[in-house]
């Protein structure tokens, strides 16, 4: 909900899904796409900066999460930083017409942002999965307390994930009409498994139950809350994530006290039955941040979010986005990539586990990436570059000082 829109309070469950389906598909020609880039932040030392020490860096571009009087500048390219729990550090770029203007733009804010980073003496780690620290929280906002208390009843996968993790997420615009989003929505999560193969690129996380994963850190998502993490299968996403999300149990409830836990088990469609559950009507301000709370592999919110990739070695964020970009380029390849993937699709937990050492979804992948190629013009080279990483079964390699910054900070 932007800030200028006026809170209304929810009285139906036609209504909340009505705003739900609203909010989370914006309709249109498809013509944008962004990106969101995290890195783990390190001291000399290699231990967890503090995030005063983060603030003093980033200066007039900290988020006031860590810096309340802070402007929060965007940088140059348009880029805003964020800072997760852990004290990862996140570029989430503006949106852009194409890989090739996003690239630009994205690497550009990235170089600055290390640069500040650097001369605060601050080090910053393309790496998806901290090997060396134990989870250790350092943002103590309401709502990430609110999310570790939940977590830990579940097991320590969700201090695991908003701590010691990073991805790189893609977005991309949600489709012309309901019968487009359709295509495009099916697309993105049929292809997931065989995705995650072919980036999973954290075989070891600190802290994680013992176990050869592929991707600890999709592992972290997968062990998390299903009810949280998992859409059903859809053939209406428009209508169907509405009815979804209202039945996710509510993680979270702002207000104006330290605590922001909510009713244990309640979800948001029973706050609206019953409003005493909370003390109070939910509004559509709710709804709203109830819908920052879901985190399926695929999240729509206005545009379509894909979170199920591994942060990727230095500048090689670029590659998974080219290959989206290209296989939403037009309804039939869309279509074509939908039916390439149908033999992996929903082994999600295989792709994170075996990743690209089961046949079936490295044949996929490598499949996916090459038509991905066939229809990239300006990324075609480097997208059958990977695709032939795939067909070989090895993972996405970091250079010597990629995974780690402690000796160059």
């Amino acid at each position: 909900m932007s800030s200028n829109e006026k809170s209304l309070n929810l009285s139906s469950r036609p209504a909340a899904e009505a705003y739900v389906s609203k909010v989370c598909f914006k309709l249109g020609p498809p013509q944008l796409i962004g990106a969101e880039l995290e890195w783990l932040t390190y001291t000399k030392n290699g231990d967890r900066p503090s995030l005063d020490n983060i603030a003093t860096a980033l200066g007039e571009y900290a988020p006031r999460s860590i810096a309340p009087n802070s402007p929060a500048l965007t940088l140059p390219g348009g880029s805003a930083v964020t800072i997760e729990p852990g004290g990862q550090i996140e570029l989430s770029s503006a949106p852009h017409a194409s890989v090739q203007e996003l690239q630009r733009a994205l690497d550009a804010d990235a170089e600055m942002l290390a640069s500040l980073m650097d001369a605060g003496h601050l080090g910053m780690a393309s790496a998806p999965a901290d090997q060396d620290r134990d989870p250790q929280r350092l943002l103590v906002l309401p709502r990430y307390c609110a999310m570790e208390n939940r977590f830990t009843t579940i097991g320590p996968f969700g201090k695991l994930m908003m701590c010691n993790t990073a991805a790189a997420q893609v977005s991309v615009d949600a489709g012309t009409d309901r019968a487009d989003v359709a295509r495009r929505w099916t697309m993105l999560e049929t292809v997931g498994p065989a995705l995650v193969a072919a980036f999973a690129c954290s075989p070891t996380l600190r802290g994680a139950p013992a176990g050869h994963w592929a991707s600890q850190r999709m592992r972290t998502w997968l062990e998390l809350d299903d009810s949280r993490t998992e859409v059903p299968a859809t053939a209406d996403p428009v209508t169907d994530y509405a009815r979804w999300a209202l039945d996710v149990p509510l993680l979270c409830i702002r207000s104006d006290g330290e605590s922001w836990d909510a009713p244990a088990g309640t979800t948001f469609a029973q706050w609206i039955e019953d409003e005493e559950l909370v003390g109070r009507s939910p509004t559509t301000a709710d709804l709203g941040y109830h819908l920052t709370t879901l985190f399926p592999h695929v999240r729509a919110c206005g545009h379509l979010e894909v979170r199920y990739l591994d942060a990727q070695p230095d500048g090689q964020w670029v590659v998974p986005t080219a290959v989206f970009d290209a296989l939403l380029s037009d309804p039939a390849i869309t279509s074509h990539a939908t039916d390439l993937a149908r033999r992996s699709a929903g082994r999600w937990v295989d792709a994170a586990r075996h990743g690209l050492a089961d046949h079936c979804l490295r044949s996929a992948a490598e499949d996916l990436l090459h038509l991905a190629a066939a229809n990239s013009d300006a990324y075609g080279d480097v997208v059958a570059q990977a695709a032939e990483r795939c067909r070989t079964g090895e993972p996405p390699t970091f250079s010597n000082n990629a995974a780690t910054t402690k000796e160059s900070v």
